[in-house]
């Protein structure tokens, strides 16, 4: 019963989104009524909607079911806290808000304009997001006076099961009511019910303790490295009689990395990763990453053009530099740069090394004798640079990441930590391009990268993008 009152629940709150994302929508198409004149609703929808129109918007609701539920906005929210889970919305709707321009554009639609598409935006960010505070707040208040509550039981008697319990205690809008802990008698009990607390059964009679209580979830806070066997029984016994079980802290003591339960072919697995994770984001992401170096490439090519013809008639030796970069996961990937140094510059760097000007592995000199004087221009510009949206386009690269090094660099990193940096693709731009690039030290680079990975967002991402125009313009720390 409980299951299936939670998929009505679920198909109730589904309905909800999509009224709102209507309202959203018509509540943009104000300043196209304005525009247009005294029309009248069915005269409207005749000149604007059409059949082909209308079997859009109903892939559009379909769509926007899935990419709400593809960021687990149907999932319980009990323990998630508000901040994180009204980022998650707010990412939902950006999604489905670039999902309708990709469909305007391709389908022509004379509606989606940059205003529409803003206030239908903006809209239905205001709404789903303030729906689901507003649902927050009236579920902590049912739970606080003691409605829609949750029975849990703990399984362990040891410190991290203690600070869990004090946790739920503490926080009681989540709408937990802790009925006891399961665990065998030892140094620890003792403590436990010094506390208060009460140990309602041991884990041998575990399965009979679940047979005769109420019970809605358990919570393992077991010693997995010691007592995997036991906590996979209570794990078993649980899943037999269908109630939800939650694994304090991780297999592994690792600091830095977060966690997400995935399913493969009824499989379950836990993926730890840093910063960056495989979902909607990165396919923004890397599509905004195609159309935007298309765009660039097109209206940019009369200046591939030009200087092309200066590299050619001012210095002997090929237009484009080509040369092998340590990409994603270090994969090796040929990037392509309009050449600014003569034609043996790479033959030449053993002799310079001793001038190198920067610390770490990297090599950079002031006054470079190899490059040309046109090649000084193109760096100082970043006109250099441009090329790279073919890289772009190939995906080797992407718009904004940190910069792809040289093998020789590459060799000789001496910290592993430092190399986390390959774990994202490489990218022409990135918080080193607007902090100074040359004229920062080599760890403040590293330490850049590193918090470019860790705070990751397509937000950032276009701050990035942003404040590098006026960084190339002041051609701040160009080598």
């Amino acid at each position: 019963m409980r299951v299936f009152r939670r998929r009505i629940l679920v198909a109730m709150f589904q309905i909800f989104d999509l009224s709102l994302m209507l309202v959203a929508f018509l509540f943009a198409t104000t300043p196209v009524l304005i525009t247009q004149g005294p029309v009248s609703f069915a005269e409207f929808f005749d000149a604007r909607i059409k059949i082909t129109n209308g079997v859009l918007f109903c892939l559009l609701l379909l769509a926007w079911n899935i990419i709400f539920s593809s960021f687990g906005l149907y999932q319980s929210k009990r323990i998630t806290n508000r901040q994180s889970e009204i980022s998650e919305v707010l990412k939902a709707d950006a999604l489905a808000t670039f999902a309708l321009y990709v469909a305007g554009v391709l389908l022509r639609i004379e509606m989606m304009t940059p205003s529409f598409l803003f206030i239908f935006w903006f809209s239905v960010s205001l709404l789903t997001v303030g729906s689901r505070i507003l649902l927050k707040y009236l579920l902590t208040n049912l739970r606080i006076h003691g409605r829609n509550l949750r029975h849990v039981l703990i399984v362990g008697a040891n410190k991290r099961a203690l600070e869990f319990s004090k946790m739920l205690e503490r926080h009681r809008e989540l709408g937990y009511k802790i009925i006891g802990f399961a665990d065998e008698e030892w140094a620890g009990t003792a403590e436990l019910r010094g506390q208060g607390l009460q140990i309602v059964c041991g884990l041998d009679d575990f399965s009979q303790y679940l047979r005769s209580s109420i019970v809605d979830e358990v919570v393992i806070a077991l010693p997995i490295r010691s007592l995997y066997a036991q906590a996979s029984q209570i794990a078993t016994l649980s899943q037999e009689q269908g109630i939800n079980t939650r694994l304090i802290g991780g297999v592994f003591d690792i600091k830095l990395a977060q966690s997400r339960p995935e399913e493969y072919e009824g499989e379950s697995v836990i993926t730890l990763y840093m910063g960056m994770s495989d979902g909607w984001p990165l396919v923004v992401k890397r599509v905004f990453d195609i159309l935007s170096a298309m765009l660039l490439l097109a209206v940019l090519s009369p200046l591939f053009l030009i200087v092309t013809l200066l590299i050619r008639f001012t210095s002997p030796g090929p237009v484009f530099f080509l040369q092998d970069r340590v990409g994603l996961n270090k994969r090796r990937f040929r990037m392509c740069k309009f050449r600014t140094m003569v034609p043996n510059a790479e033959k030449r760097l053993a002799e310079l090394e001793s001038l190198n000007e920067v610390s770490g592995p990297v090599f950079k000199i002031k006054n470079d004798p190899r490059i040309t004087p046109l090649g000084r221009f193109l760096r100082k510009t970043s006109l250099d640079e441009l090329p790279q949206l073919f890289n772009v386009l190939r995906g080797d690269m992407s718009l904004v990441g940190p910069r792809p090094l040289p093998l020789r660099d590459y060799e000789g990193f001496d910290q592993d930590w430092q190399r986390r940096r390959f774990s994202v693709r490489p990218g022409i731009t990135c918080l080193w391009q607007i902090s100074g690039r040359s004229s920062i030290s080599f760890e403040k680079w590293m330490e850049l990268d590193m918090q470019y990975i860790d705070k990751w967002s397509l937000w950032l991402d276009l701050k990035i993008l942003v404040r590098t125009i006026p960084a190339v313009l002041g051609g701040s720390g160009a080598a």
